[in-house]
């Protein structure tokens, strides 16, 4: 499974101009010799966290930037991990992750649980209310969640136990806190002995510095591809898929668990 990220800088609360980014750079990546299997983009990459202002320029019921994704995976018959928008539903707005197969097809979503207190997320977002599950992509099983997420192990746990091998992690992660970026994502490639994969933003927002630095992280805990700090560019590899069975049978953690005593 070759993947390729899209480690962009996002014009804040500007989804046209950002949706013309994300286009002109599909658009190199499906000419390339190595065209990727799948495509994955940042957290909030259509608006930034425009938190005060997202009621005027998140995704209503004319579904403007889903159609969008929709487009761009069907005519490049590519699948599309659409990074997450802000999304309004019910009278709400959710951060919501957006998932599209090569045909076109939306064939999952899913909405950021964990707010992030530190941003007073809860003033503007609602946080998810369905339990995460994995999807598949070419066959195989994987799972997604969004920045604050990382911080809960439980999550990505419960996700290797349904059987993914791949964690996809949308993300607009602080430099203040670019270490537990890195560390947080190893700790959960090795204690689930599945692949990482994050998609980070770049750039500064409203005195926020980004880290960048998006990952490729195998499941032996080991990053095998790493963003700059401040570099807009493509990120990507080549999933080596059989990995995942190679060490979750060499050590195999998941048949010792004894979750009764927990």
């Amino acid at each position: 499974m070759k993947v390729a990220i899209y480690q962009m800088d996002i014009i804040p609360g500007n989804p046209e101009e950002n949706q013309k980014k994300v286009k002109y750079w599909i658009e190199q990546m499906v000419n390339h010799e190595k065209k990727p299997d799948v495509i994955v983009l940042p957290e909030m990459w259509t608006t930034a966290y425009t938190l005060s202002t997202l009621d005027q320029v998140s995704e209503d019921e004319r579904k403007q930037t889903t159609s969008f994704l929709s487009e761009l995976a069907s005519t490049y018959h590519i699948n599309v991990i659409g990074g997450s928008i802000a999304t309004k539903e019910a009278g709400k707005i959710y951060n919501r992750a957006l998932i599209f197969n090569r045909l076109g097809e939306q064939i999952y979503h899913y909405d950021k649980i964990h707010l992030v207190p530190m941003l007073n997320e809860h003033l503007y977002l609602a946080g998810g209310q369905k339990k995460a599950q994995t999807f598949e992509l070419d066959g195989v099983k994987v799972g997604v969640v969004i920045c604050y997420d990382l911080r809960f192990p439980e999550l990505a746990r419960s996700l290797a136990l349904a059987g993914a091998q791949v964690l996809f992690i949308l993300a607009e992660w602080p430099e203040a806190r670019q270490s537990h970026w890195t560390i947080l994502q190893q700790a959960r490639a090795i204690e689930n002995q599945m692949y990482v994969v994050s998609a980070n933003r770049i750039g500064t927002y409203d005195g926020v510095e980004f880290c960048g630095r998006s990952l490729i992280i195998n499941p032996w805990g080991n990053i095998i591809a790493e963003g700059t700090k401040e570099e807009e560019e493509t990120i990507g590899a080549d999933l080596q898929l059989q990995d995942v069975e190679e060490v979750r049978n060499n050590v195999p953690v998941f048949n010792s668990r004894v979750p009764k005593l927990y």
